[in-house]
């Protein structure tokens, strides 16, 4: 596995993350309501963020091992700006986006720390070499 401060490794580690919480989202152990979740109404993932969150995670899987690196790095930083953004329009309390609730506080500071992992992978992270995604 490539160092998470890579956009590859933020790709491998960040998409096996995402498809992990969708499973457990839909499984009643972090969701799909309020009473599944063993962190109560407080934080949940509903199943349109679990629907997000194993489309987003295949996704980044794919492109951690079937993209080279000169597509990696451009995707992780669009991801680290969305991520930022995200956690931003949260910040206005309960809301929705595209159907799915985001949680105020849990859902802003998960979606601000990964929108700056991202975004310090992919702006700040060394590329990996032609001969690595091979």
């Amino acid at each position: 596995m490539s160092n998470v401060l890579t956009p590859r490794g933020f790709l491998q580690v960040g998409g096996i993350v995402l498809v992990l919480i969708a499973i457990l989202g839909y499984v009643n152990v972090i969701g799909p309501t309020p009473e599944a979740s063993i962190f109560g109404p407080g934080w949940y993932f509903d199943n349109a963020e679990n629907v997000a969150h194993l489309v987003l995670g295949i996704v980044a899987l794919l492109a951690a091992f079937f993209v080279g690196a000169g597509v990696q790095k451009p995707l992780v930083i669009i991801v680290g700006v969305v991520g930022i953004l995200v956690g931003l329009y949260s910040l206005f309390g309960d809301t929705m986006l595209l159907g799915a609730g985001l949680q105020n506080p849990a859902d802003t500071l998960l979606h601000l720390v990964v929108g700056a992992w991202a975004l310090w992978a992919g702006l700040k992270g060394a590329a990996a070499s032609p001969m690595a995604s091979m």
